[in-house]
């Protein structure tokens, strides 16, 4: 077995991610076999067993992570062609007052706040943003899994084949996509569940098949639902809620 750099294993293990990692390092929090092992660039064997000192994880826990109903217009990352990112709407007058988890906005909370995913700017919904690494590794990583479930209003007439396919046989950008789970909620709209997310995604998929989208709103990632949070409105991920 080759050894590999102990921040990009910490972060195979779910631990925190690679930016974290390194930050915990070089603060003497990791142990290996027992050992602190606070140069950066260190390597380590898979075999090898790693912990979190008490104080990374304590750190941890501090981190948020919020959802927001992303209205059409806003980003979802760092600001383009005059519009606004997503983050704007992360305001104490924006919370939402009926957030279960009671926790009280501070400003700190924007610090290294990103989006895990993205939503393009005329689709509404689920927007996940965090500040925990292992919450962006696990809906954004490269081997993520995560279904993201949406409801997709379109017009056109659907090739005789097309729900077929929009279940499994179409490629984009050379690449043949995962199966995904698509059906007729009604008579213009879709229901899909994807467990991947090329940019724009679901508007090309129904492109090639005779559709075209006219409006596209996120109602669940993994187990979370975007439920009754109102438009522009966000709130915390509760310590009961996971992905």
């Amino acid at each position: 077995m080759e050894p590999v750099r102990l921040s990009k294993r910490m972060a195979e293990l779910g631990l925190c991610s690679r930016r974290e990692a390194d930050e915990y390092i070089a603060k003497g929090w990791v142990k290996v076999d027992g050992v602190i092992v606070d140069q950066l660039g260190s390597k380590v064997l898979p075999s090898q067993k790693i912990v979190l000192d008490a104080q990374a994880r304590a750190t941890q826990s501090q981190r948020v992570t919020i959802l927001l109903n992303k209205p059409v217009g806003y980003v979802s990352g760092q600001a383009e062609q005059g519009y606004k990112p997503a983050a704007t709407l992360i305001t104490a007058e924006r919370h939402w007052k009926e957030d279960p988890s009671r926790t009280r906005f501070q400003p700190a909370h924007l610090k290294g706040l990103a989006p895990a995913g993205r939503l393009d700017i005329d689709s509404v919904g689920l927007l996940v943003m965090t500040q925990d690494g292992r919450i962006a590794k696990q809906l954004i990583g490269e081997d993520s899994g995560t279904e993201k479930e949406y409801l997709v209003r379109v017009e056109g007439k659907l090739s005789a084949d097309g729900l077929k396919k929009l279940n499994h046989g179409l490629s984009l950008d050379g690449q043949a996509l995962k199966p995904a789970k698509v059906w007729w909620q009604n008579e213009d709209q879709l229901r899909f569940i994807l467990r991947e997310g090329k940019k724009r995604q679901i508007r090309r998929m129904c492109e090639l098949v005779g559709l075209r989208v006219v409006g596209l709103k996120r109602i669940r990632i993994g187990k979370v639902m975007l439920g009754n949070l109102p438009p522009g409105q966000w709130r915390y991920l509760s310590a009961d809620e996971s992905f």
